[in-house]
């Protein structure tokens, strides 16, 4: 058969290593597969399956330092997600039988409890059979934490099938972003990161949650289902008529052949492995010194790194060479660097040298350069004017009737906090900026006591997220920064703490909007809260770090961050708090509300940015701007850059619509919820729809961005109002 396109040249400049125990994994894994039920008889798989496949090589290559047992174990975790992978197509997908579906999902929790001493149900599958099994085996040697992590990666992966199941149902294919977040869950990385532990080394419990940690897993998990997606179009696409593929993902959004949809995932998987190893060697060593970490914590943590490594090297090296995969002709391409041999087509350092397209394709946008042109953007260039698309918005905004009112209450409450007198904002800034129109579209039907409240959260976040790059920034100040955050965070108190003697504006801000919002919360809302502040606080230390390391962000890091600094978990826990308890917990933790959200935010930030673009990068000389990003990436243009963004937009607003009308009524009747409870989540849809069609009103409205006001306005300390230079600590319009 004729491959759809020509394999790229990877980016992988590390060698394979192979295990001396494969033999022993090999043979290990076939006796137990067949114990299992999974070859012959199964209906899914004979024993020539499971010898083409060969999952003893793959763990061989992935897992090369462990013993031979562990090295046995993980191939055996392998071959039953392989096999529970092909028997959900056999069985579910092909027949598009999602109750089936479900069913089968929901019984295989029960085979992972956390206490062993807990009685599991009699298997009643092979699939059943094997996780039983493997969990029972695996679990004795590692931590409770781990054990709670571990068993949430299993479940996101096979729960998050149901998803490609109703996408193949509806003959839908996802938008890049959506496909990037919705991967992770269904292709299993994070839970091969999981594997890599066991095999390695436990990440400590103190920092497993940090964004060091997260990005290392998260781009970890990106460079292996991209790198799948492109050996994997073949079987996939064109012989099962799967859907979920990136390859396919970007042909229809961009409306490009396959071949240059093949290279530009290879660019981005290629930006996320870059990412990997800056965060490794950067963000990963300072976050080791901030939270004191032992030597035999770092150690730990440098050999779990040096795991998810091995596995990038490893997996590609297995794609190869497995009968699983389109890779004809790959192995027989001319080496004109590097050594050759057995585990070396992973270590192929062209991808240093040249770009990353397959021979006789256009240069690359990305692949050559991209991570040197990174760092070479001049700051304060003179763009001109921000270009306004017409934005698809198929929301009325409604605006509060009160909305005067907390206008003539903002300015009061900025002097009395004392952020006006910090040198940053005066009256002008304020009234020009008109967040009150803001909080009076995000919230239409807010007491007037609600409006001031809200206006002044967005006041104090708006304010801190012009502070932190015009104090630190300038002054190179990321200590000052830190020290900052976590005094901020110290002006929440929790369980009866005294909070500190408030020192600035900022501070003075943050307690009296923490003390008047948290009245009537119990303990966990109020955790919840502080955690939401915290997040974007944190976030702007991330914004700080680039701008002081001259970097623009990669493209998947930037819109994940971007949400951060937005203030979306914020805004998020300011719309829940009057739902009350009838919606359980877990709803809100669902993939299906999760991807309502990042559709509403994305759509909401995204036009920010736009809106944003002139003052950001002429007169702020900022690095995090969607628009700046997708030109560094892409190598365009700035109009070109705002088709593309416009375009995502377009398909996140899509996207919520898709999930509000199809996915969120499936999950009230997957949890069985009340009619109330319904009701309460048919309100937050509409809390969305009003999030994004304020915030498009908002910035159509506020003089915050256009031309004529940012060419009349100071920017930097306002004059007679800057103080002296000591430090200052510090839903969010940038």
């Amino acid at each position: 058969m004729t491959q759809p396109f020509e394999l790229p040249r990877f980016y992988m400049p590390y060698p394979a290593r192979l295990n001396p125990h494969l033999d022993e994994a090999r043979a290990h894994s076939t006796h137990w597969a067949r114990a299992m039920g999974m070859l012959e008889g199964s209906g899914i798989w004979e024993q020539s399956d499971l010898d083409a496949h060969d999952y003893g090589l793959l763990c061989a290559y992935t897992h090369p330092d462990c013993d031979g047992p562990a090295l046995s174990l993980v191939t055996d975790w392998y071959v039953w997600v392989f096999f529970f992978d092909d028997h959900f197509l056999e069985a579910f997908k092909r027949t598009q039988d999602r109750e089936g579906g479900k069913s089968h999902l929901d019984r295989l929790p029960q085979f992972m409890p956390m206490d062993l001493q807990t009685p599991v149900p009699e298997p009643e599958n092979p699939v059943e059979a094997g996780l039983a099994d493997l969990w029972a085996r695996t679990v004795p040697s590692m931590s409770l934490d781990w054990r709670r992590r571990f068993a949430v990666a299993t479940e996101h992966l096979l729960r998050e099938s149901l998803w490609e199941l109703s996408n193949i149902d509806e003959g839908r294919i996802a938008n890049p972003v959506e496909y990037i977040e919705m991967r992770r869950k269904v292709g299993g990385a994070p839970w091969s990161a999981g594997l890599v532990e066991y095999a390695t080394a436990e990440v400590p419990a103190s920092v497993a949650g940090s964004r060091p940690l997260r990005v290392l897993m998260e781009t970890f998990s990106d460079g292996v289902h991209l790198r799948n997606d492109l050996f994997s179009y073949q079987r996939e696409v064109e012989e099962e008529g799967e859907l979920s593929n990136g390859v396919l993902v970007l042909e229809t959004f961009f409306g490009c052949s396959t071949q240059e949809a093949a290279d530009t995932v290879n660019d981005i998987l290629t930006s996320r492995l870059h990412q990997f190893e800056h965060t490794a060697l950067t963000e990963v060593p300072a976050l080791a010194l901030e939270k004191g970490l032992t030597p035999d914590e770092v150690a730990a943590i440098g050999a779990y790194t040096r795991g998810l490594q091995d596995w990038q090297s490893g997996g590609h090296e297995w794609h190869m060479r497995s009968s699983r995969y389109m890779n004809k002709g790959a192995r027989a391409e001319e080496r004109l660097f590097g050594p050759s041999g057995p585990g070396l087509s992973a270590a192929d350092v062209r991808g240093l040298l040249t770009d990353g397209r397959a021979t006789g394709t256009a240069p690359t946008p990305f692949g050559r350069r991209g991570r040197l042109r990174a760092y070479t953007h001049v700051p304060f260039q003179q763009v001109g004017p921000s270009l306004i698309p017409d934005f698809h918005m198929p929301y009325e905004v409604e605006l509060s009737p009160h909305l005067d009112r907390a206008r003539s209450r903002l300015t009061p409450w900025m002097h009395r906090t004392g952020i006006l007198q910090e040198g940053v904002w005066d009256e002008d800034k304020l009234t020009a900026y008109d967040l009150p129109l803001c909080a009076a579209g995000l919230d239409p039907d807010a007491t007037p006591e609600a409006l001031d409240l809200s206006s002044q959260w967005l006041a104090w976040g708006t304010y801190g997220d012009d502070y932190y790059p015009l104090v630190f920034g300038h002054r190179r100040d990321l200590a000052g920064a830190r020290l900052c955050t976590e005094r901020l965070s110290s002006c929440m108190p929790l369980d009866g703490e005294a909070p500190p003697a408030p020192v600035n504006g900022m501070e003075r801000g943050l307690l009296d909007l923490w003390t008047r919002t948290t009245a009537g919360m119990d303990p966990e809302q109020q955790r919840a809260l502080r955690t939401a502040v915290d997040i974007m606080t944190e976030s702007w230390l991330w914004e700080l770090s680039n701008q002081l390391q001259h970097r623009i962000p990669d493209p998947v890091d930037y819109l994940e961050m971007r949400r951060a600094t937005f203030g979306a978990d914020l805004t998020k826990n300011l719309c829940r708090m009057g739902h009350g308890p009838e919606v359980p917990p877990e709803v809100y933790r669902s993939g299906t509300v999760r991807a309502l959200e990042n559709a509403a935010i994305d759509y909401a930030m995204l036009i920010n940015d736009v809106f944003s673009y002139q003052k950001e990068i002429q007169y702020e000389g900022e690095f995090h701007n969607a628009l700046l990003v997708v030109q560094n990436f892409f190598g365009c243009d700035y109009p070109a850059a705002l088709r593309i963004v416009g375009d995502l937009m377009t398909r996140r607003m899509e996207q919520f619509q898709h999930v509000a009308a199809r996915e969120l009524p499936v999950l009230c009747a997957d949890f069985e919820l009340p009619e109330e409870a319904r009701t309460v989540m048919d309100g937050y849809v509409g809390e969305l729809q009003n999030y994004m069609s304020g915030i498009l009103n908002w910035h159509r409205g506020c003089h915050r961005y256009g031309a004529a006001d940012l060419a009349r306005r100071t920017h930097g300390f306002v004059p007679d109002l800057a103080p002296a230079v000591t430090w200052r600590p510090a839903p969010v319009a940038r």
